[in-house]
């Protein structure tokens, strides 16, 4: 049997690892949304597709502070291990990069993607047919 590099990290962990925080942020998001969703339909706010948004946007910015400490704090921890030299540090600049793009990566879904297919999904399969009723 041949014997792995010690210098080669696996991808699996980092993934499982990237997965895990990108689904517990995109749960977060989710529930604001829901909650800016229920609030504007208790208050009787949701009769046209501008007032969905409206309502999506306003869950979407009260998620935005806590998602981006998240960002930035696992940023700043990681630069450092990106510009380190000596013993080891090739091989956590292999672990830190991907995590980097992966934390932006979850920001940019979160932020951009999300509120969106929130918005599809609301609108075809609730607010359409309560406004049909």
């Amino acid at each position: 049997m041949p014997r792995r590099d010690p210098r080669r990290s696996s991808p699996r962990p980092l993934l499982i690892a990237l997965l895990g925080v990108d689904a517990e942020t995109g749960v977060f998001m989710l529930l604001y949304l829901d909650l800016a969703y229920e609030q504007a339909r208790r208050e009787g706010r949701l009769r046209s597709l501008a007032e969905l948004q409206e309502a999506i946007l306003h869950g979407a910015v009260k998620r935005l502070r806590p998602k981006f400490m998240t960002v930035a704090t696992t940023f700043l921890g990681l630069v450092p291990i990106m510009c380190a030299v000596g013993m080891g540090s090739d091989v956590m600049k292999r672990i830190a990069a991907p995590m980097i793009g992966g934390i932006l990566t979850s920001f940019l879904l979160e932020l951009v993607v999300y509120p969106p297919v929130y918005q599809i999904w609301k609108w075809n399969f609730e607010v359409k047919r309560q406004l049909a009723n």
